[in-house]
């Protein structure tokens, strides 16, 4: 019984502490602690990316940067492409008959000229053909004149001159015809140059069409190359142009040609440059690099390093306009040389980046120092080293 008390009397003091603790409010502070805090953890956060906004700021405003304004002449575009050599004009000669080779005066190597006895196949019934022709024409001609003074001393009747002259003129077409026909077993040379081949020999037999000799004219050698579509509109015929051969000659010329007509699978146009060759020490299929001079342009020449590429993949320079802020320029490159690029395109009054343009970006504050000569002059060195 008394057991059963103490219990009881342990609930009831159980509940009325619990009742007061309810009643005191102070369960309501459990979460409020941390949510007033947090107003002030986010002052504070705010106060110290002001505060890093502010120092990135200072640092940009601050940020020295090398600046020069380089003079600007006149430089002529160089257009590189690689290419080859090829002969002015090429010819394949073959037979118009078949038959036996009885004469072959040429070798691999010789000179010819025009109209020169290349080849002459057997052709001894046409050759007597032509003999025959040539004395028939004769007695033709002999019995035209006789008629002819007979005529004019009125002995002759004119039926009897019209039929002397007809059959002088039947003889004549007949002598042509013997010749035509005698000429079909002759190959002869049909301009000046080099037999640069010969595949057949003395006695051997050959067939219509067949490929008797192949004959070159290297005098002026041609070095063609493809141009592209963005180049093209710098080029015209009569341009200066130096071709630089694999085994390290150099020889100049001038563009004779350039294709209207664009690869289908490139989009590359055709060039001709002829290149005297008088002695033909350049051989046709020789590779070589083209280097065609256009109309030369205003540009200035500075180092590779000062190129970087712009927000939008452009190529360009970083330069420094007049409230010291960082601009870009897009560059056209006129020409690729030890000295340095030769950029147009670019303002005459620009101030540009030399040195730091990787650290800055358009829009930026800078305070730009001029850049020592010495200094250009070993970026430009550097840049060259690298490049080689």
């Amino acid at each position: 019984m008394s057991k059963f008390r103490f219990h009881k009397l342990a609930a009831i003091v159980v509940l009325i502490g619990f009742a007061a603790w309810v009643a005191s409010g102070e369960f309501s502070s459990v979460g409020s602690a941390s949510n007033a805090e947090q107003p002030k953890a986010a002052e504070k956060a705010g106060d110290s990316q002001g505060a890093g906004a502010g120092d990135a700021a200072a640092t940009a405003a601050s940020r020295i940067v090398k600046v020069v304004t380089p003079p600007r002449s006149e430089h002529a575009r160089a257009i590189r492409i690689s290419g080859l050599t090829e002969a002015d004009k090429r010819a394949v000669l073959a037979t118009r008959v078949g038959g036996v080779i009885a004469e072959l005066p040429v070798k691999q190597g010789d000179h010819v000229k025009t109209g020169d006895l290349i080849l002459m196949l057997d052709a001894e019934e046409k050759i007597s053909a032509v003999a025959n022709a040539k004395q028939l024409l004769t007695q033709r001609q002999s019995e035209l004149d006789a008629a002819e003074r007979l005529a004019k001393s009125g002995n002759l009747a004119k039926l009897q001159l019209d039929n002397a002259r007809s059959a002088q003129a039947a003889a004549v077409s007949l002598l042509d015809a013997a010749e035509a026909e005698l000429a079909r077993n002759e190959v002869k040379a049909p301009f000046d140059g080099i037999v640069d081949r010969v595949p057949v020999e003395l006695g051997s037999a050959v067939m219509q069409g067949g490929e008797v000799a192949t004959i070159l004219n290297l005098d002026p050698i041609v070095a063609r190359g493809e141009v592209s579509e963005r180049d093209l509109r710098y080029l015209k015929t009569g341009d200066k142009a130096k071709v630089r051969l694999v085994d390290g000659r150099v020889a100049e010329g001038t563009v004779r040609y350039i294709s209207r007509d664009a690869s289908s699978a490139t989009r590359t146009f055709r060039v001709e440059i002829a290149v005297p060759n008088a002695d033909g020490s350049i051989p046709a299929g020789m590779t070589a690099e083209i280097a065609l001079a256009a109309q030369p342009t205003e540009a200035v020449v500075l180092p590779r390093s000062v190129v970087t590429l712009g927000d939008k993949g452009d190529l360009g320079i970083r330069a420094v306009d007049g409230q010291n802020k960082v601009v870009f320029f897009p560059i056209d490159l006129v020409d690729d040389t030890p000295a340095g690029l030769v950029l147009g395109g670019i303002p005459a009054d620009a101030r540009i980046i030399v040195a730091g343009q990787a650290l800055v970006t358009e829009g930026d504050t800078v305070k730009p120092v001029a850049a020592d000569p010495d200094e250009i002059r070993k970026l430009a060195a550097d840049a060259h080293l690298g490049a080689l």
